[in-house]
């Protein structure tokens, strides 16, 4: 077995593991690169990027995710759809052969850490057989330094084999692929699924576990900073703009997707970015686009130019959601110690495929709650399996997918922190504005991001607003550089009528989705619903 000084503290044997080939202990970038080419598994972009396919499973598959069924997290975790039992009996069966699997030849391992906190940060280790899967581990999570690797010991285990396939019928699955996770036992199994994002998505699912434990919370969010302090966090699912609009050059960026809020300030979990790539483009987004040129950068399901190797970003034919993932230092002017101090201001992104959400609106701090519990987003195309149009979603927390425990021990956590650093609260709306998906048009990204600096820098702090009667939201009645008909949705359609309806049958989802919430919150979070009666005017009154 091949070694290396690079070898962790705590050898495979102790994980059962004993491959017939090589074991590749914390390569770097440059060896994975030259593993994957040799095994035909990704090629070079002319940037210098790595570009691989992940078919048939260009996205996450939220069905085959299970939680082991174990006495020790048993009563803490929110089962239902979100988080499927599996017994402990079919887990080891999945375990005994996938571990058979990758004993079959060589394997690559990754020491590394989930948190960039030095209090609140977990151990972990992943064995894989692809060398690009490993990159990628080793992009998406902050890897042990040479003098952390010696005495590096995993609380986290993941063993990864993307071509291994379960048996639905021996290992109690739905289908081939599968992802399994086991909160006591500290270990992640992922097979029969080339999609990367299943590695970075369990790794939060288990943050989302242990960090509430040490009252720290854990938040499906992107974070950045001001030249002041000053720091914003933005909630959203994917494809609603966390990390378009936490990638700013005026604001140094956190993390781009999953953060920890502790005590004593914000941190990041992961040491990447994992950033949506369809039709991305210079002009829009410079830093991230400045990434897909980069050595070190893997880029998922694109198409490239087989002779130029140039990648044509607007080309879906593969899927809507292509992905580049880079390392966080890629972008310029990060915080590369991947902490700051407490929070703000705090954004709540939805992308409405109804087109009746103002693109920003100033919450109360009962409207903070009723919307972060309520999670309201358009399911954008490519995101999960068999999502091909923008469906609307309501996802618990902006994040329902990777909640391990009840909805109300976050939200009950975020309120505190709310009342206690006395952040504003923020509703963005970056999906359509001039009517619904297939009418009306996306909201512009240049006026959202004029819009999402105003909120966090402070301007908008004591604007003139006016409430609309059926959201009860707070929408500024004029933003410098923003055109003030863009403000008030009503205005952007040609049918207010058709608006009204529209807005109508949003607000009564809302009601109806918020009964399962009703015994988690006080009656002043109850009280900040939408008015499915409310009566809608073009001309609202200027509160002040």
């Amino acid at each position: 077995m091949a070694t290396t000084t690079r070898r962790g503290s705590v050898d495979l044997d102790t994980h059962g593991l004993a491959p017939s080939g090589d074991a590749h202990w914390n390569l770097t970038a440059a060896e994975l690169y030259e593993h994957t080419l040799r095994a035909d598994a990704g090629q070079l972009a002319a940037g210098g990027s790595l570009v691989v396919n992940t078919a048939p499973n260009t996205g996450r598959s939220p069905k085959d995710k299970f939680i082991v069924e174990e006495p020790g997290a048993k009563d803490r975790i929110w089962w239902g759809p979100v988080n499927r039992p599996i017994s402990q009996e079919h887990n080891a069966l999945i375990r005994e052969d996938l571990v058979a699997f990758l004993n079959q030849g060589d394997v690559y391992v990754l020491d590394a850490w989930a948190g960039a906190h030095p209090d609140h940060r977990t151990a972990i280790r992943v064995v894989s057989n692809s060398a690009w899967h490993l990159l990628f581990a080793q992009t998406m999570l902050i890897p042990a330094t040479p003098e952390e690797i010696p005495s590096h010991n995993p609380e986290v285990l993941i063993l990864h084999a993307p071509e291994f396939k379960a048996d639905p019928e021996k290992h109690g699955t739905r289908v081939s692929g599968f992802v399994t996770i086991d909160f006591t036992g500290g270990e992640i199994l992922v097979g029969g699924t080339r999609y990367a994002g299943e590695i970075k998505k369990s790794v939060f699912t288990i943050m989302n576990d242990r960090l509430p434990q040490k009252g720290v919370l854990s938040m499906h969010c992107s974070a950045n900073v001001g030249q002041d302090g000053n720091v914003a966090v933005f909630f959203g699912l994917s494809g609603t703009g966390k990390t378009t609009l936490s990638t700013d050059s005026e604001r140094p960026l956190i993390g781009d997707d999953e953060h920890g809020w502790a005590d004593d300030g914000v941190f990041n979990i992961e040491g990447g970015c994992y950033a949506k790539a369809i039709n991305l483009s210079a002009e829009s987004e410079p830093e991230i686009y400045a990434t897909t040129e980069m050595f070190g950068s893997i880029i998922e399901n694109v198409v490239m130019d087989a002779e130029t190797r140039e990648i044509d970003f607007a080309d879906s034919s593969i899927t809507e959601n292509t992905r580049v993932a880079y390392p966080l230092t890629s972008i310029p002017g990060v915080v590369e110690e991947g902490r700051a101090g407490t929070p703000t201001a705090v954004v709540l992104l939805t992308a409405d495929a109804y087109g009746v959400l103002p693109p920003v609106a100033k919450l109360t701090p009962e409207q903070a709650m009723y919307h972060f519990l309520s999670g309201y987003t358009a399911k954008l195309a490519g995101t999960e399996v068999g999502v091909t149009e923008p469906q609307t979603t309501f996802s618990t927390c902006f994040g329902a997918p990777f909640l391990a425990q009840d909805p109300g021990v976050y939200a009950k956590m975020l309120g505190e922190r709310l009342a206690k650093t006395g952040a504003s609260a923020w509703l963005v709306n970056t999906g359509w504005t001039g009517g619904p998906y297939g009418v009306g048009k996306r909201m512009p990204i240049a006026a959202t991001r004029a819009l999402v600096r105003a909120a966090v820098s402070g301007e908008l702090d004591n604007v003139e607003t006016r409430q609309d009667p059926i959201f009860g939201l707070h929408i500024p009645v004029a933003v410098p550089g923003v055109d003030s008909k863009l403000l008030n949705p009503v205005e952007t359609w040609d049918d207010p009528a058709a608006f009204e309806k529209k807005a109508h049958q949003l607000a009564a989802q809302f009601v109806k989705n918020f009964e399962q919430y009703e015994g988690m919150v006080p009656a002043e979070v109850l009280a900040a619903a939408p008015d499915p009666a409310g009566e809608e005017a073009p001309d609202f009154g200027a509160e002040g």
